[in-house]
């Protein structure tokens, strides 16, 4: 088979090509392999069986730009080594997928700047719609996404302005509702030991602090604030450094289970009674939290749910519908175990 100049010159098989071994027309190879009806059975066949004998692959950018539509959805995200964003993200692309979109992933590593960069090389492959990963950026990514007019959903958090779409939860809620229960269980020196210092992070903060507040509890050196990413090794270390420089501390919020299970860890390595001695509860009831000894209390975050919900918003607003609700909270849920 000879080839098209654009083939030869790139070394890329193109629409020209599978349409030459399939012996009909490249629009036609192009309706049948967008599956559109009203192309014939067979001139489908023929079309798919040349795409698949010569490796063919669809340019996105190109249909993109001879459609006006793309098939891409932008999803940006702080980590992928965080079971919460991966729950999320697995959640959308199994939704995106059933529409016949796919996802472009980006990183942003809670870095605004990292982030604008991502959604400047994201708008390339004109991408149908975004979703990103709270409220917080800064302004020329805030201005980018509102002048790019691609429907855009925010997840994880919530938001009350006009035309912007949130699917997500109250996190100052979710951190009143464990230092509520902290303080119900009689605990009044609790602590509250943060890492990352993500924006839905502090406001986890603000909960604890309104509650501890109101119960008369609240002293700023209660607060462990370390702005390094969220592990189990320092969940360990901050524990053993607060207990050892706050000895009448009787129980610990951890803003994330991965430290909280380090701080379990570091108790048992120590000989700490937990929750006889001090109480230890986390947030986003992570995998495992159920498995540890002693079991840990943890709000439970519906990040799977978000992501579905997040995906079904931004098909309708791809769609041109009208949204009757353009907040949605999707709650949580304090689940007590054996720490507290």
């Amino acid at each position: 088979m000879s080839s098209s100049p654009r083939s030869r010159a790139t070394g890329r098989t193109t629409l020209v090509d599978v349409a030459r071994l399939a012996g009909v027309s490249p629009i036609t190879v192009s309706r049948a392999l967008r599956g559109e009806r009203g192309v014939a059975s067979d001139l489908v066949a023929r079309a798919q069986a040349a795409a698949q004998q010569l490796g063919y692959v669809p340019d996105p950018a190109a249909r993109a730009l001879a459609s006006r539509h793309s098939h891409h959805v932008a999803v940006l995200i702080p980590l992928l080594s965080n079971a919460l964003f991966v729950d999320l993200l697995e959640a959308v692309q199994v939704e995106m997928r059933r529409a016949g979109y796919q996802t472009l992933i980006g990183i942003t590593h809670y870095d605004a700047d990292e982030e604008e960069q991502l959604l400047r090389e994201q708008m390339v492959h004109r991408p149908a719609g975004l979703i990103v990963t709270g409220l917080d950026r800064n302004a020329s990514t805030r201005a980018l996404v509102e002048q790019s007019g691609v429907p855009c959903v925010h997840v994880m958090e919530l938001s009350d302005a006009p035309g912007v779409h949130s699917v997500g939860l109250s996190q100052i809620e979710a951190g009143a509702a464990l230092t509520r229960h902290l303080l119900a269980r009689g605990r009044r020196r609790i602590a509250f030991a943060a890492a990352q210092l993500d924006p839905r992070v502090m406001q986890r903060r603000s909960g604890w602090q309104r509650e501890m507040q109101a119960a008369g509890c609240y002293e700023a050196a209660l607060e462990w604030l370390n702005p390094a990413p969220s592990s189990l090794a320092l969940g360990s270390a901050m524990f053993e450094e607060i207990m050892a420089r706050d000895p009448q501390v009787d129980a610990i919020f951890y803003c994330n289970d991965d430290l909280a299970q380090g701080a379990l860890f570091a108790a048992a390595r120590l000989g700490i009674a937990v929750p006889g001695r001090v109480a230890i509860g986390g947030f986003n009831d992570l995998t495992g939290s159920d498995m540890t000894l002693p079991s840990l209390t943890s709000v439970r975050t519906p990040r799977s749910a978000i992501g579905a919900e997040a995906a079904g918003m931004l098909l309708r607003l791809m769609r041109g519908e009208s949204l009757a609700e353009t907040r949605l909270d999707l709650g949580f849920e304090l689940v007590v175990r054996e720490s507290t």
